[in-house]
């Protein structure tokens, strides 16, 4: 198992992690990457998807809705725009985010945009069937 490394959570209302993990993949916005002891340093946007956190053997998955990756020598920091423990996670939450999402695409004034809202819209699918699965 890879040497523990510090990880903090932070969300708009509260700190909701701050641990020592062996390690985090990411739902980066050009691709999911894993975060183990003394990676590179690196910011990353962050796309809507899961975290996945592994400390001693156990695997928690966390619903980011976005924010920011910040990987330095003392370790990850994920700044979220909003976060959520898969298992408190409610079904219509993400329906609307779903159908909110749809509407961006609808509403989506030109094509780099359109692409964009598209991009969050699949992300948000691609969680929802993670839950469903």
């Amino acid at each position: 198992m890879p040497d523990p490394f510090q990880f903090d959570l932070v969300s708009p209302e509260r700190l909701l992690m701050s641990e020592q993990v062996n390690e985090v993949v990411v739902p980066g916005t050009d691709g999911e990457f894993t975060v183990f002891i003394n990676h590179a340093p690196v910011m990353s946007t962050i796309r809507p998807g899961v975290l996945r956190i592994t400390r001693d053997g156990k695997e928690d998955k966390i619903f980011v809705r976005g924010g920011f990756a910040n990987v330095n020598p003392s370790g990850l920091t994920i700044l979220a725009e909003e976060a959520t423990p898969i298992a408190e996670l409610k079904a219509d939450a993400l329906a609307e985010h779903i159908k909110t999402a749809e509407e961006a695409v609808a509403a989506a004034k030109d094509e780099t945009a359109k692409a964009d809202e598209a991009l969050k819209l699949d992300s948000f699918r691609q969680v929802q069937a993670q839950i469903n699965s």
